[in-house]
C-alpha cells in the first residue's frame, strides 16, 4: 500500500487523438471506449509456473478457515486449537478467511454502500482528496504510483487513516459514521486476532501490541476499485505485491478478483458474504523473523462486473522500530534475519520502490 499522485494519465484513443483522464472510471465511461490504452498493457514471462491460475479446490490443501468466536469465547480446547489452526495458516499461507468474527453483516453491507457512494461522486468532488504524500490522512487516486509506474494498474483507490487520529470523507452523507464504527469494530478484532497470533509464536498474549505499541497504531481504510475492463487479459488491477503493516483484514463486494500465491501458484479467493479475508503483512513477517510469511497478491479485473475490496490494515504506530522479536532469536541457530527499521520509513521506502513481490521486504533482509 503506497502513495500515488492526482497526475492526469495521458492516453491514445482508437484514432489515435491525444486525451487525458484522471481515473480508469472516468477511461471507462468515455465515448466509444472499447479497448485499453497501452499503458495499462501488463506482461507476464509465459515460463513462469506462477502464472498457474487454480481455483480453491483441493481437498487436500484447501484455504484455512479460522473461527474467530472460538479464540474469543471458546472453551479452553477450542481455543488452542485455533491458535494451533492460526499458526499453521501464517507458516503454510500467511493468509486465511475469518468466519464468526462479530462484526455484523449490516454493517459490512453498509460499509460497502458507502465507499461505492464516493466512488460514484463526480470525479472533481473525488479530486479534492487527492494526495501526493505517503502519510497524507486522506488520499485519492489511480493505479499505484501514476508519476513512477511503468505500467498502469487497472484501479482507482481511496485510502484514509482512521487511527491514531480518526479522519474521514464529507461526501457521501453518512460516510463518517459508518466508517467509525467500522473502524472500531475491525480495530477490536485485529488487535485480538494478534494476541492469538502472539500466542501461536510462543510469545506471551500482548508482546505485539505492546512491542508495536498498538495504543499509538497505525489503522488505515484503504478502498479499491476496479471498473469492468474490457481486455482483462491484458490489464491488471494490482500486481504481485506484499503489504506494509502486520494484518490486512479484507471484504469485497460479491465480485471476486483478489488470488493468492501458495505454493508456486496463483489461488483464485472466492468472495465469500460475510467473511474477512485476513492477510499476513511484512511487518508480521519481519517481526516474527520469517516464521510467518507476508502473502503476495494481486488483483485481477475482468470484463463483467466491476469489483470493489475494502481493505483495513492494523499496523504499529509510525514511530515504532520494527524488527525481529528478541525472544524468537538465537545467535547461532536463528540469528535475525531483517535489520529493523521504523514503520514511517518503511512506507516511504514502499512508495519510492516499484511495486513488485517482496521487493520492499526485501531490501531489509540481511
Amino acid at each position: 500500500m503506497a502513495s500515488t499522485t492526482s497526475t492526469q494519465v495521458n492516453k491514445k484513443s482508437n484514432n489515435e487523438k491525444t486525451t487525458s483522464f484522471t481515473s480508469v472510471k472516468t477511461l471507462t465511461e468515455s465515448p466509444n471506449f472499447n479497448s485499453i490504452p497501452s499503458s495499462y498493457t501488463y506482461t507476464t514471462n509465459p515460463n513462469d509456473e506462477n502464472e498457474i491460475v487454480v481455483d480453491p479446490d483441493d481437498e487436500n490443501d484447501p484455504i484455512p478457515v479460522i473461527d474467530y468466536s472460538h479464540l474469543v469465547i471458546g472453551t479452553p480446547d477450542q481455543r488452542n486449537k485455533t491458535i494451533h489452526d492460526i499458526r499453521k495458516a501464517c507458516e503454510e499461507w500467511g493468509f486465511f478467511m475469518l468466519v464468526n468474527h462479530f462484526v455484523s453483516k449490516s454493517l459490512l453491507e453498509k460499509m460497502v454502500d458507502q465507499v461505492f457512494g464516493f466512488f460514484n461522486l463526480r470525479e472533481e468532488e473525488k479530486q479534492v482528496y487527492a494526495g501526493k504524500e505517503v502519510m497524507d490522512p486522506i488520499r485519492y487516486g489511480t493505479s499505484f504510483n501514476v508519476s513512477g509506474d511503468r505500467i498502469l494498474f487497472w484501479r482507482d483507490f481511496i485510502k484514509i487513516v482512521v487511527r491514531p487520529e480518526f479522519h474521514s470523507l464529507d461526501k457521501p452523507a453518512g460516510f463518517r459514521d459508518t466508517s467509525a464504527e467500522y473502524s472500531r469494530r475491525t480495530w477490536k478484532l485485529g488487535r485480538e486476532l494478534l494476541k492469538g497470533i502472539s500466542e501461536s509464536l510462543g510469545l506471551e498474549v500482548n508482546y505485539i501490541d505492546r512491542t508495536m505499541n498498538l495504543e499509538s497504531g497505525l489503522q488505515m481504510l484503504a478502498a479499491n476499485l476496479y471498473p469492468p475492463c474490457p481486455q482483462p487479459e491484458l490489464a491488471m488491477g494490482m500486481p504481485p505485491h506484499s503489504d506494509h503493516g502486520l494484518l490486512n483484514l479484507l471484504i469485497q463486494n460479491g465480485v471476486s478478483g483478489l488470488q493468492v500465491l501458495h505454493n508456486g501458484k496463483w489461488i483464485n479467493v472466492c468472495s465469500t458474504p460475510n467473511c474477512f479475508l485476513v492477510l499476513v503483512s511484512d511487518h508480521l513477517e519481519i517481526m516474527s523473523n520469517g516464521k510467518y510469511k507476508s502473502v503476495v497478491h494481486r488483483a485481477a479485473v475482468s470484463n463483467g462486473a466491476t469489483r470493489m475490496s475494502l481493505a483495513t490494515v492494523i499496523a504499529p504506530s509510525l514511530d515504532t522500530v520494527v524488527e525481529p522479536a528478541s525472544e524468537l532469536l538465537d545467535n547461532e541457530s536463528n540469528p535475525a534475519a531483517y535489520v529493523g527499521m521504523k514503520h514511517i520509513d518503511y512506507m516511504e521506502l514502499q512508495r519510492s520502490n516499484q511495486l513488485y513481490g517482496k521487493s520492499v521486504l526485501n531490501k531489509v533482509k540481511i
